[in-house]
């Protein structure tokens, strides 16, 4: 395998226009591999750190040139010389130079620039897709093919939250293709109701302005109202409900989370966790929720474990802010049974390695899979790859627009087409 010979890093700018870290590693047979790190909005307190420069006459302070510089002078001394192929030694390597348990030294954006490109550049220099380049880390994992396939998109069509500031207090709706489609029909079926709905909110003279994640963001009194909105331009279409897509709701509940209340645009005084988990239980009748992400904050744990026991039945409940792609606290929500599945999202722990190794805890434990983008995305589509790679049950890549969502779809049926072929 060829070695590490140079590695460079640059300061980019995400979908939301703030900067991040994009980092090359070239090998000695000529391969380059690049990676970009996104920036999530919705942050748990609990995800590795972003370093950022904090220097207020540039970008807000949101610079990444202490993190570019990381890369250079902390890192690359380090790694430099050694086999690509080396994904673990790599990883342990920078998690050692920086010491910290969240990667506040370093920064979690310049070991996960490094640890993805490192893992592309192998994967070229291998002459294999890195979908297939990954799965050999995976216990019991296979380069052959055998057991690959595509993920279910979870389309968020429309945005509230922080993604939206001031419209829903919910972050995500989701609408979720039925399991049994291909993943070519899954995103026709997702693009399909995308403009279905911008033609439905139009007529209603609704706004269609998008929020950070491609979907709209149109101004409701509650956040009920969307579904009966998202059920006419299902309607509207061939696409039948409950049968061929199905309804999901990502409510980031640690943003509307203070002093033990619950703050939601359908109440007008806060609730308590008992009154919002009654909420929920209307809602699910009403609508039949087939995932919910995140429904109470994330060290809310006594609610969390009624809640599952109450939903876990019938309902995905997936842990993001709760879980952060950390073993520590995927441990703790599996002792207390507050989930059924988790979102994993690399930047939250801030290497390939402990992503895949999480994702190995979570599968072990039974739990649905559902690899994840951030609201400041790229065009980088490594976790396309990855989700593959993993064999996630679900993927979140935001609505079926803009580039640095669209990138992440389109490289999944480019990979589908592998798959056949392989």
């Amino acid at each position: 395998m060829a070695k590490i010979k140079q590695i460079t890093a640059r300061e980019i700018l995400n979908s939301k226009g703030d900067p991040t870290i994009e980092t090359s590693v070239y090998l000695s047979d000529g391969v380059v591999g690049t990676a970009s790190c996104p920036i999530g909005t919705s942050v748990g307190s609990y995800e590795a750190a972003v370093l950022t420069d904090r220097d207020y006459s540039r970008f807000q302070g949101l610079g990444v040139l202490k993190a570019v510089e990381n890369v250079h002078s902390q890192i690359a001394p380090r790694v430099i010389g050694m086999d690509a192929e080396k994904q673990q030694e790599i990883d342990k390597i920078m998690i050692d130079i920086d010491g910290t348990q969240n990667k506040s030294r370093l920064g979690a954006n310049a070991i996960l620039s490094v640890s993805m490109a490192t893992a592309k550049a192998a994967a070229n220099s291998s002459v294999l897709p890195l979908f297939l380049y990954l799965r050999q880390f995976i216990e019991k994992g296979s380069s052959t093919g055998t057991g690959l396939k595509i993920p279910t998109p979870l389309f968020n069509l429309i945005n509230g939250g922080l993604h939206a500031k001031g419209i829903l207090t919910f972050q995500e709706f989701l609408v979720i293709p039925a399991s049994s489609k291909t993943y070519t029909e899954s995103l026709k079926i997702g693009v399909m109701l995308y403009k279905s709905l911008q033609k439905l909110l139009d007529s209603m003279e609704l706004s269609t302005l998008v929020g950070d994640e491609g979907g709209f963001s149109p101004k409701l009194k509650n956040n009920a109202d969307v579904f009966p909105i998202l059920t006419r331009a299902i309607e509207n279409t061939s696409t039948r409900f409950d049968l061929d897509v199905f309804f999901g709701l990502d409510c980031a509940a640690s943003n509307f989370f203070n002093d033990k209340r619950y703050s939601i645009k359908d109440v007008a005084s806060s609730l308590s966790s008992i009154d919002l988990m009654s909420y929920y239980e209307t809602l699910n009748k009403n609508q039949h929720l087939l995932y919910i992400e995140d429904p109470f904050a994330q060290d809310d744990w006594d609610s969390w474990s009624q809640f599952a026991s109450k939903m876990a039945q019938t309902t995905i409940i997936a842990g993001d802010d709760l879980t952060t792609t950390n073993p520590y606290r995927l441990q703790m929500a599996l002792n207390k049974k507050t989930i059924t599945a988790i979102v994993i999202k690399p930047n939250q722990i801030g290497t390939v390695i402990e992503t895949l190794a999480v994702v190995e805890i979570a599968r072990q434990a039974g739990l649905k899979i559902i690899v994840s983008h951030r609201s400041g995305e790229t065009n980088d589509d490594f976790i396309a790859d990855f989700a593959v790679a993993v064999s996630a049950d679900y993927v979140k890549f935001g609505a079926p627009v803009r580039g640095e969502r669209v990138t992440k779809y389109n490289r999944l049926l480019q990979i589908e087409s592998q798959i056949k072929a392989l």
